[in-house]
Parts: C-alpha cells; structure tokens; sequence
C-alpha cells in the first residue's frame, strides 16, 4: 500500500523542526520540495493518458501540446510560489518561522569559531544582518574569540617567520576577524592575559 507523501506544511515543519531556519532558505527548500511534487504529478498523469502509436500526423499535435505544457508549467511555478509563500506567511503567524531566533541561533552557533565579518556576510546571504545591540556584543568579545581560535590551531608558541605569520594572518581573516584585530592579535603573540 503506497503511503501518502507529506504535505507542504508538515514538511515545513518537519525542516524547522530540525533547526532554525531563515524565510528565504525555508521558501528555497519549500519551493523546490513543491516543484518536485507538481512535476511528478504531472507525469503520472500523462503516463495514464500516452498515446500507443506514433505518427507523423501527431507532430504537429505534439508541438501544440508542448506549447501548451511550458505554459502550464509556468503557471504550476507562479501557483508554487503563490502557496508557498502563503505557507510561509502562516508559519511566521504562528509563531514556527521567526527570523529573531534564527539571527540568535546562528550567532551562538558561530561566535565562538567565525568574526563578526563572517558572520554578517552568512547572515547577509539569508537576506538578514545583525542588530546594533549584537553587533557591539559580538565586537566587545572578538579579540579573546580571534585569540581563542588562533590558540587551538596553532597553538601557543608564536610565529617567527614571516611565512608562518602570513599564514596565521591569513586563517584568522578567513574566520572573518578584522585585519586590525589580527594585526593587534599577532603583534602580541597571543600574551593578552
């Protein structure tokens, strides 16, 4: 006995049940969940209704029937978007999508490895950003995080070369910790107790 596929909805809540996540991932996921599913409907009904034989007569029938298939395809995409987006706005009501508590979460998730550039630049790529208030949190904190992070890789002997300091300079930018605060990090060697 074939099982029902979940609905829109349950899996919606299913992906944020997992972990936060922001509106344009979730509407991402959720559309191309939704696309898949009107896709393989389709096709299941046009199996039920194939033709046996082919001719050339039916060419032209065929080309016709293509038309009219990528218009319908364009519609089933705006139809998607439409329920999607509806879903989105009722979860967001109820209280199951806040893009507060995914800010929160992926900020705790990521302060204590990645530097505050790092983290905007993440958050910005989900159409979000840091307010003023976290900003300046995370700002106050970053020094002891670069430094932290600069221990566990390299532990505490300091960089005598200029090659390994090039290094180390160029894992911690990578981390998103600004070049002043590497600069100011290096300098020091890691002595800031």
């Amino acid at each position: 006995m074939a099982r029902q596929p979940l609905s829109l909805k349950a899996r919606a809540i299913a992906l944020l049940a997992q972990r936060e996540h922001s509106r344009l991932e979730l509407r991402r996921k959720l559309l191309s969940i939704e696309r898949r599913q009107r896709v393989a409907t389709a096709v299941n009904a046009s199996r039920s209704g194939a033709k046996g034989a082919f001719d050339e007569a039916d060419l032209g029938e065929d080309l016709d029937a293509t038309a009219a298939a990528d218009a319908q395809a364009a519609d089933a995409a705006e139809a998607a978007e439409a329920t999607v987006d509806a879903l989105l706005d009722s979860l967001a009501t109820g209280g199951y999508l806040n893009e507060t508590r995914f800010v929160e979460s992926r900020v705790h998730q990521r302060a204590s490895r990645f530097g505050v550039q790092r983290i905007q630049q993440e958050l910005a790529q989900h159409g979000l950003k840091l307010d003023a208030e976290q900003q300046d949190a995370l700002r106050a904190s970053e020094l002891e995080r670069a430094r932290e992070v600069w221990l566990k890789r390299f532990g505490p002997t300091p960089a005598r070369e200029p090659a390994e300091q090039a290094r180390q300079t160029r894992f911690l930018l990578a981390r998103g910790f600004s070049p002043d605060l590497v600069r100011r990090l290096l300098r020091t060697q890691g002595s800031l107790d």
